[in-house]
């Protein structure tokens, strides 16, 4: 059986409109234009990755000011309403009673993750719950996977990591990690990209109890 390795948002959790809108948001609100493409290029990045990402973009707002104000427009809705995507907890609990190693590693800060994580009950399922900030790079990056497998004790080729980002699945697949590319509507342009450098791919959650 696999160790695996979850992303957070649009993966566990139905929480890739927030996410897009508190990020495009700061965009917005500063007259900048961006291509539709842009989601694919900054979810991987994390709040830090994405503010530098903006930064570069003509962004004028330090650093510090674009990340506080994403985790203002974020927080209400992780901490209150956003919720887990069908048949997630049901089968993060069936591979727990298995005897899987369960971890997450996610582009959100903590103080987004912790609190939706816990609100829905299902923190204490993990070994591990990483965000990107814990390793001070990003999941563009793949030696944070290399990173993830010293930390948890496996090899790196042991690991199965799930995410719905095309950019992510395929750095974890360049470190060594086996993929399964997970469906949501926000990557749903991606589909095809994704299959094409993972080892699986999943659209209901149910379905990782067969492989």
């Amino acid at each position: 059986m696999y160790t695996y390795l979850f992303d957070f948002d649009g993966t566990l959790v139905d929480s890739m409109p927030t996410y897009v809108h508190s990020m495009l948001r700061i965009l917005d609100e500063n007259n900048i234009s961006y291509e539709p493409e842009i989601m694919k290029i900054i979810t991987p990045l994390g709040i830090a990755g994405t503010a530098e990402y903006f930064m570069g973009m003509g962004l004028t707002l330090s650093k510090e000011e674009i990340m506080n104000a994403m985790k203002e427009y974020m927080l209400v809705e992780y901490t209150y309403n956003i919720q887990a995507k069908k048949n997630v907890i049901k089968t993060l609990k069936t591979l727990k009673e298995r005897g899987a190693k369960l971890n997450v590693l996610t582009a959100s800060p903590h103080i987004t993750l912790d609190a939706c994580l816990k609100r829905l009950e299902i923190f204490d399922l993990f070994d591990n719950v990483w965000s990107c900030d814990d390793f001070n790079t990003t999941k563009a990056d793949p030696e944070i996977y290399r990173s993830v497998a010293q930390k948890v004790g496996e090899k790196v080729e042991d690991i199965l990591f799930l995410d719905d980002n095309y950019n992510a699945d395929k750095t974890a697949k360049s470190a060594g990690m086996k993929v399964c590319g997970v469906y949501d509507e926000s990557s749903d342009a991606y589909i095809d990209e994704i299959k094409g450098i993972s080892d699986y791919y999943i659209y209901d959650f149910a379905e990782l109890l067969e492989i």
